[in-house]
């Protein structure tokens, strides 16, 4: 069946598809038409839910081009846009108030991802916003000034449209890739995606699993044939099947990007971040001075947490109850060396469906900043985790929804002829 057209339809109901609907049918003094919001899934903001362990990490206090990867001068002027403070006050009228956390993290206050998954539908609701869940669209073809999109239950035509499907991480939530598909047909270039902010898996020869659930201070390098094109500090967390972290999801991209195309990528530690080699070794000596009788492992762990103390001793093939008088030469280099560039046996990441994010997608250069209009199809706007810019952990993949969003909407309903009437049904 052949719906009514309409004046702006959003094509992804997650949070930038929400926040998109939500700021065009906010635009009522230029919109002549209804905004319908189409979405895949029966039940929405799957993503919203799981986000921040289920409370949702809806922004940071402080977000500037240099948490992202991409096009980081049009990154600049779409955060502008719809800062950080807009956001805030964004939420809070619409009943959401924030609290900030001493890692810089914005959450509600409530603590519940529900909170904040609630308040964008009621106020789409609130708005007049058509919502269809489980309108899976299959095409969109453009016919003039208007967009045909054929979904799960007939058809429609709009004068503008809005995609917002989100890219390729955590596909079980309804963000499977399909709208790189459908960008494509419209005319639109996608770079290589792959998963960022994901664990990544260690060889099984490596002692990971007996340190499942430690978490320790580590500085992490990425080397990419040679070249050093990362380098961060912060938490990472042992687990059953290799790493994770904070560090190690920041710097994840990275590895993952690499591996795509084939060339050789290197993941090395230091476990005690801001001191170097001979820095450790000084202050190796010295303890052997000072404490010529004490364990291996327990002057050990005045560095490093003891379980892992114990652990690398153990695969650098030092006895860990040896005393800090008898470790050999050999052996007190080799764990020098593991210390402060030790090199992670990463065989593979955990895949679409432990990624928080996706890297890759639509060229920034190929969108109006000022709008988020398509320079290459007039008409379309593009959002959110579908564009090829990426965040690290910490609320910023969500400000970038949120700024995307609400910047597509506005544009898209402020573009239409103010005294026009919606575009014939077909």
């Amino acid at each position: 069946m052949i719906e009514d057209s309409v004046s702006v339809a959003v094509v992804g109901a997650g949070a930038a598809g929400l926040t998109a609907a939500i700021a065009a049918a906010d635009t009522k003094a230029t919109l002549p038409g209804r905004v319908v919001l189409l979405d895949g899934a029966k039940r929405l903001g799957a993503k919203i839910l799981v986000s921040g362990g289920g409370r949702c990490n809806v922004t940071h206090d402080a977000v500037t081009p240099n948490d992202f990867f991409g096009n980081r001068n049009i990154i600049r002027n779409v955060l502008a846009t719809f800062s950080v403070q807009q956001t805030i006050r964004w939420f809070a009228s619409l009943g959401v108030d924030l609290k900030h956390e001493p890692t810089g993290k914005l959450f509600p206050t409530t603590d519940r991802a529900r909170t904040v998954l609630d308040a964008l539908l009621n106020r789409a609701q609130g708005t007049g916003i058509t919502i269809c869940p489980d309108h899976r669209v299959s095409h969109i073809s453009r016919s003039g000034s208007e967009f045909r999109i054929d979904h799960s239950h007939g058809s429609m035509r709009t004068a503008r449209l809005i995609l917002a499907t989100g890219g390729r991480s955590l596909p079980r939530t309804g963000s499977d890739g399909f709208g790189y598909q459908l960008a494509r047909n419209l005319g639109h270039r996608v770079t290589s995606t792959v998963p960022a902010l994901v664990p990544l898996v260690l060889e099984h020869s490596m002692f990971h699993a007996a340190l499942s659930g430690l978490s320790q201070e580590v500085e992490l390098v990425t080397i990419v044939e040679g070249r050093e094109v990362d380098r961060r500090a912060g938490s990472l967390l042992w687990t059953h099947f290799g790493i994770s972290g904070p560090v190690v999801l920041d710097a994840s991209r990275f590895w993952t990007m690499a591996t795509h195309h084939g060339v050789r990528v290197d993941l090395c530690a230091n476990f005690v971040p801001g001191r170097t080699h001979d820095d450790v070794k000084a202050w190796f000596l010295t303890q052997v001075a000072e404490h010529p009788k004490r364990s291996l492992t327990r002057n050990l762990a005045l560095l490093i947490p003891e379980r892992f103390a114990r652990s690398l001793c153990l695969y650098c093939s030092c006895d860990p109850q040896q005393s800090m008088a008898q470790v050999s030469r050999i052996d007190r280099n080799r764990l020098l060396d593991a210390l402060t560039r030790f090199r992670f046996p990463v065989v593979r990441d955990r895949g679409w469906n432990f990624a928080e994010v996706t890297a890759g997608g639509v060229p920034l250069d190929e969108i109006n900043y000022r709008t988020m209009e398509s320079k290459v199809v007039p008409g379309l706007y593009l959002t959110g985790e579908m564009l090829d810019c990426d965040g690290r952990i910490g609320g910023f993949n969500f400000q970038w929804a949120w700024s995307t969003g609400w910047l597509a909407g506005q544009s898209a309903a402020g573009s239409l002829p103010t005294q026009s009437k919606p575009p014939s049904d077909l």
